[in-house]
């Protein structure tokens, strides 16, 4: 692949964890601005050189950073507006609500050992106490020469851990005009409970709301399972895929009169990967339920599977470090063989993937995916037509400064796994660290931005700077 090189040109900075970038007209305007969503409940707005507050929710937000020392993957998740904003102002957030703090699901941190089958086949029960937090996914309204208003609550979901809650996780479809709300695993690590294959679990899936119809529920019940919501709103959701561990975000890249999809999935301890695919077949929830209730067989050819728990990417989900009592052996050993041998036919291949330890030229060691993009403008040409991803920082020594990585790929008309290329950047960000946080771009995908902070404690604030990655 070509090697790629790019400038980035500072755009806003000393703000907060800039965890989503969107980009919109505003109603009564004629300019297209950029949203900067913060971890901590900031939505800000920019045009002509201006920054200004769009709404700020710190106050509804849980408590961020305690008590991990200040990471956390909490807080303001998605924000997504409305194909039709500029007339009717309607836009959603996803967000982990204040004063819901949770003991969390299990005592300990978790790590499946395959010499000890009691811990592969975790349950989560007392979920109505043992629970981290709820996440909510709201409908706002921004009224003619006001401010936003909050309109309605779609869902309460209850989360077992405080990470892979998603992020950027929310996105309208161009294709079916749908809300399309990305769910991570729930959290820990090894998803414990496998909530991610568990047709009934919300968590781990990509669900699409279809928020034209109106449920009539003023508040909806705190939910984990999708049994467990009333019937007006099962019948407003059907589920694009399964298998997700967590995602930021969905992106939609035209073709012709087709959209594909792009959909970047953390990976474990092995490996991060990006998925592509065209057709799918969604399943709607109220069939979901009833196969459940009848314990029947539902038909999921064409559904979309991404294979976690059992799969890493494209490699069976592995464990660094075994049974063996000999310390020398890099060993690794499949974390849930049966699992990876039920869903290996019927997940999907990831198009392109990078590894946590890679020595090869031109490559990196990453940590964790943070934003996929596809990218559709001309001014960057050996970019034009592929997907654009980053990892929050790429493996390095102690001692010096973190760095982020953007890389690129594309699909391969045969549809096999593709290579993908680090594109090099030319700004120098001195003794700071800079770790690669969000990825967004403009409503033509011509244009990409870049959510950068200088740490990875969301209580370390106004760290953040958002940039245009240019020629």
């Amino acid at each position: 692949m070509k090697k790629v090189k790019v400038s980035l040109r500072p755009i806003v900075s000393k703000i907060n964890l800039p965890t989503v970038l969107k980009s919109t007209i505003l109603p009564r305007d004629s300019i297209e601005r950029l949203f900067v969503a913060t971890q901590v409940g900031e939505i800000f707005y920019i045009g002509n050189g201006a920054v200004r507050t769009f709404l700020d929710i710190r106050q509804r937000i849980i408590k961020l950073g305690d008590p991990g020392g200040g990471y956390d993957e909490r807080g303001l998740l998605g924000l997504a507006f409305h194909p039709q904003f500029y007339y009717n102002g309607l836009f959603y957030l996803h967000y982990s609500l204040a004063g819901t703090q949770g003991p969390g699901a299990l005592p300990e941190p978790f790590n499946p050992n395959p010499c000890d089958p009691n811990t592969l086949n975790l349950r989560w029960v007392n979920r109505e106490t043992l629970y981290d937090h709820i996440d909510t996914v709201e409908e706002w309204f921004l009224p003619a020469n006001g401010q936003p208003q909050r309109r309605r609550t779609l869902l309460n979901l209850r989360r077992p851990f405080f990470n892979h809650n998603g992020v950027n996780s929310l996105n309208f479809s161009p294709e079916t005009g749908k809300l399309v709300l990305t769910t991570g695993d729930g959290g820990s690590g090894y998803d414990p409970f496998n909530l991610s294959q568990d047709d009934m679990e919300i968590a781990g899936k990509i669900i699409e709301m279809d928020v034209s119809k109106v449920t009539f529920i003023g508040d909806p019940p705190i939910v984990t399972r999708f049994n467990e919501l009333p019937v007006s709103i099962q019948a407003t959701l059907t589920v694009m895929a399964k298998g997700v561990r967590n995602i930021p975000g969905i992106s939609y890249q035209r073709f012709y009169n087709q959209y594909m999809k792009y959909v970047g999935q953390v990976g474990q301890d092995l490996v991060e990967s990006i998925f592509s695919f065209l057709h799918f077949k969604p399943i709607p929830v109220t069939q979901l339920v009833q196969a459940s209730l009848s314990n029947s067989e539902l038909d999921q050819e064409g559904f979309i599977n991404f294979g976690w728990r059992g799969w890493e990417g494209a490699f069976p989900t592995s464990i660094i470090g075994g049974c063996s009592s000999n310390p020398t052996l890099d060993e690794k050993t499949v974390a849930y063989y049966n699992e990876a041998i039920g869903t290996s036919v019927k997940r999907i291949q990831p198009l392109t993937s990078y590894f946590h330890k890679d020595e090869r030229p031109n490559k990196f060691g990453g940590t964790a995916l943070t934003g996929v993009q596809a990218f559709m403008g001309n001014e960057i040409p050996e970019l034009t037509g592929s997907v654009v991803f980053t990892d929050v920082v790429r493996k390095a020594k102690p001692q010096t400064a973190a760095r982020g990585v953007l890389a690129y790929s594309r699909v391969r008309t045969d549809g096999k796994l593709n290579d993908f290329s680090v594109i090099e950047t030319d700004y120098n960000f001195g003794s700071k660290s800079a770790y690669y946080v969000s990825l967004g771009t403009n409503i033509d995908q011509t244009r990409l931005y870049l959510g950068v902070y200088d740490s990875m404690k969301v209580t370390d604030f106004n760290k953040g700077t958002v940039f245009e990655i240019v020629p």
